[in-house]
């Protein structure tokens, strides 16, 4: 029997939308909901600037009230339930198998059972049967693995980067050796090199490390990463040693990456409690990429930085202090849908 060819396209490559899951009253948001939506409607009429937008929410009225002025052809609403908003990862994974686009559902548990999740992780599924998908494009059941999309990073030619700490986590997929995973994503996302990285931590990160934190594909040669400089600071040891863990990683054609340093994020906290602030957290759009800002001097540095890794696009921020008080960021609250899935409208 032939084996099929999977493949997972980099977030690079040429998209047809991008998800929102918008915040609502029942969600953690609840306390900061006028802020927070605040925060949303920046970010998706910046997406909208360059490609359309998928919006999932309880009430579509009412988001369009909050959003104000915006092209009607470039949003599709679909009302759904959900328990929070971290569309990153409770969102399909999008590959090709045998050239033909498949949506991919994992399950979703909270990120090791530490929140709830029941609503979230029916959301792909509901968003398939809502035909806003192309008819070319096969649903495929992956709920018998837990995978989030923010733990994952692939070049598209079957690299796969991520964190020890996320993806070995017991209460993931505590079933399976490292070996097991490792076969397991390459079945069902086509994975045939495997760059793992066992340093690297942010302080209030709820994901156990996921990679989009920590280090981001932004080519099939290109790494960038967060660097902290401060010896006093307590991220300083682990952050030099995944420094020192992406050096040693070599391309697929064997030639150590390019590595663009990001800062580390000025020290963010809400209620005395360290949040998980971080520049490597950014979205990769058609034409362009979105960074999350924290009114930090150090934005317009990331800025600089971000934009060497991507000379063809333009690279904008926006301020994410909203969403960083729930512990997550711009890529967090986002997932992109690659060219062929998206029905036109």
């Amino acid at each position: 029997m032939k084996k099929s060819i999977i493949q997972l396209p980099p977030e690079w490559a040429e998209q047809d939308a991008i998800q929102l899951t918008w915040p609502h009253e029942e969600s953690d948001w609840a306390p900061m909901l006028d802020e927070v939506e605040q925060c949303y409607t920046e970010l998706a009429l910046a997406i909208m600037r360059y490609q359309p937008l998928i919006i999932v929410c309880r009430d579509a009225a009412a988001v369009r009230l909050r959003m104000g002025k915006y092209d009607p052809d470039k949003v599709h609403f679909i009302e759904l339930p959900s328990n929070d908003t971290w569309a990153r990862d409770h969102g399909g994974i999008s590959v090709f198998e045998d050239g033909k686009p498949v949506l991919c559902d994992f399950t979703f548990n909270g990120w090791g059972m530490k929140f709830a999740a029941d609503k979230d992780n029916l959301i792909t599924r509901r968003m398939f049967e809502e035909a806003i998908f192309s008819p070319e494009v096969c649903y495929k059941n992956c709920l018998h693995f837990v995978l989030e999309g923010g733990s994952i990073e692939t070049d598209g030619e079957g690299t796969l980067l991520t964190t020890a700490e996320c993806l070995l986590s017991p209460n993931r997929n505590d079933f399976l050796t490292k070996e097991e995973i490792e076969k397991e994503l390459g079945r069902l996302l086509g994975f045939d090199r495997f760059l793992w990285l066992s340093h690297g931590y942010l302080r209030g990160d709820d994901t156990d490390s996921h990679i989009d934190t920590l280090a981001r594909l932004c080519d099939r040669e290109t790494i960038a990463y967060v660097r902290c400089t401060d010896e006093g600071d307590e991220h300083y040891p682990e952050l030099k040693e995944m420094e020192k863990e992406l050096q040693t990683f070599r391309t697929r054609d064997g030639k150590p990456y390019r590595l663009i340093a990001l800062p580390m994020a000025d020290r963010v906290e809400c209620d005395g409690e360290r949040l998980p602030a971080t520049y490597a957290n950014f979205l990769i759009l058609n034409g362009a990429v979105l960074m999350p800002t924290y009114n930090s001097p150090k934005d317009d540095i990331a800025l600089q930085q971000l934009q060497k890794a991507f000379p063809g696009r333009s690279v904008t921020g926006v301020n994410c202090l909203p969403l960083i008080k729930q512990h997550g960021s711009l890529h967090c609250v986002t997932m992109q849908y690659p060219k062929g899935f998206i029905y036109p409208r």
